[in-house]
């Protein structure tokens, strides 16, 4: 998709401007009586060949991932928004603020930015995707071979990200949790990661009592994807990677409010995000080893759903109060984080999941939610988030934080009281890591966006936590 040149070839060529930038003198006075370089504003012109020229701001200078993705993204959404797919953008200005490094951000804020959802039409030419071919030139003749190798990986995990929108924007008929699962498989093939998938019979067997409790509810089937990468021969060290999947969450007999029923599609984001990361990671063959462990499943109300005030089990052996059934995220992720500690063996666990509600409220959809009850993996996580871009925040707990999920008829409750929503659902599953180092990732609120809050979102899934997992993992394997 996107090529280094030492010239751009393509029907439009993009410069970028910062303000006060000396090159603004030298444009023509009708275009620089307007466009001053300012964040994310755009400009066209002619050169003196007739080519099409597109100006974009850059703003001051700031070291900021984010606007560098932006700037990118912006790009290539105004061609592609006059039908423009062939693009030649001059990069040299920001490498030379920035560093060889920004080919990155510019290389994610490109393809992010260029992409959009699939489409279900009678119309087969729309079923189509249509793609952008990017140009990257003015890249220093010192930097071409370094910025080739970060072009390369960088795309590769934007494929990733790009596997996880295309999952949590599938509508919820066309795909229930066994054909997530395929799916998972299928993109996967071809690198060095094993794909086992864990069906319903040997749940069963296996006592994933929580996971069949919400699972069983509907006519399609529960199952598990377990996602092994051993990168790292040298290390006995595993990460493992815990992703919520359930393909339909009505809530269940605590049925959701109808206005937020279309979101109950993406309730796998966390799956995705941890599948999309194992699969850059193992297709660019970072030197680590990771377990991502998948359950999935759909919440529906069936004669047998589950109801408030019911106790199941677990894989742990731990029993569970059923506080609410719209909490069901917890319960298949405590199950799959047993397996990944009993049978796995993993030496750290990170969970992900579109959780909570309250986080939403607490941050937005901007910043993601963060639990840990270890500072240095905690720390870890933050360069890796600072190293993608993305936004979280750590929150904090206590011991009358746990005395919230206590139960007085089982081991432990699956919600506690009105608030601290967040906390409690984080170390509900906490409970079941087995004193691992664990961190708990919640991005309900950065998962989905119905109004892009970045250039390089688009409407619907934004395939959040990719990145910042890919990045945690690599630094791990350093």
């Amino acid at each position: 998709m996107i090529q280094i040149v030492s010239k751009g070839t393509k029907n439009v060529l993009v410069s970028f401007f910062k303000e006060e930038d000396e090159r603004l003198e030298t444009l023509p006075k009708g275009i620089h009586s307007f466009f001053k370089g300012e964040y994310l504003k755009t400009a066209w012109m002619c050169d003196e060949e007739g080519k099409l020229l597109l100006l974009t701001g850059i703003g001051k200078t700031e070291e900021d991932k984010l606007c560098r993705k932006e700037i990118a993204a912006k790009a290539v959404k105004e061609c592609r928004s006059k039908k423009i797919n062939g693009i030649s953008m001059d990069i040299g200005p920001i490498l030379c603020e920035y560093g060889v490094e920004a080919v990155r951000d510019l290389t994610e804020g490109a393809v992010l930015g260029a992409y959009t959802q699939k489409r279900f039409s009678l119309d087969k030419a729309e079923k189509e995707r249509e793609t952008s071919e990017i140009e990257f030139f003015g890249i220093p003749h010192e930097w071409e071979e370094e910025a080739k190798i970060l072009l390369k990986e960088t795309e590769v995990l934007c494929e990733g990200v790009c596997f996880a929108r295309d999952m949590v924007n599938l509508p919820g008929n066309k795909l229930r949790p066994e054909d997530l699962a395929r799916e998972i498989e299928v993109f996967t093939r071809g690198t060095d990661a094993e794909a086992e998938i864990i069906k319903v019979d040997r749940l069963r067997e296996m006592g994933m009592e929580a996971l069949l409790a919400v699972g069983n509810s509907s006519e399609y089937k529960p199952c598990m994807l377990v996602l092994r990468y051993k990168g790292n021969h040298e290390s006995s060290e595993v990460m493992g990677l815990i992703g919520k999947g359930v393909t339909c969450d009505t809530g269940g007999y605590c049925l959701k409010q109808a206005g937020s029923m279309l979101g109950i599609k993406g309730d796998m984001a966390g799956g995705a995000a941890v599948c999309g990361a194992v699969f850059a990671l193992a297709k660019n063959k970072v030197k680590t080893n990771v377990t991502a462990v998948v359950p999935m499943c759909e919440n529906r109300i069936s004669p047998g759903s589950l109801l408030p005030g019911d106790v199941i089990g677990s894989y742990s052996g731990k029993t569970i109060e059923i506080a609410n059934t719209d909490a069901e995220g917890r319960l298949i992720l405590a199950d799959a984080v047993s397996y990944a500690v009993k049978e796995e063996k993993v030496s750290r666990i990170l969970d992900i999941a579109t959780l909570t509600g309250a986080v939403v409220n607490m941050l937005g959809f901007s910043i993601g939610g963060v639990i840990s009850d270890n500072d240095e993996f905690y720390e870890e996580f933050a360069k890796g988030s600072a190293a993608s871009g993305e936004r979280y925040w750590r929150l904090p707990y206590y011991k009358e934080h746990e005395k919230m999920i206590e139960s007085k008829v089982a081991d432990i409750r699956n919600m506690g009281e009105n608030f601290c929503g967040t906390i409690t659902a984080g170390l509900f599953i906490r409970a079941f890591a087995e004193g691992r180092p664990w961190i708990h990732v919640d991005i309900a609120g950065t998962a989905w966006v119905d109004s892009p809050v970045f250039e390089f979102q688009s409407q619907g899934a934004t395939g959040a936590g990719v990145t910042s997992i890919y990045q945690l993992c690599c630094k791990e394997g350093m």
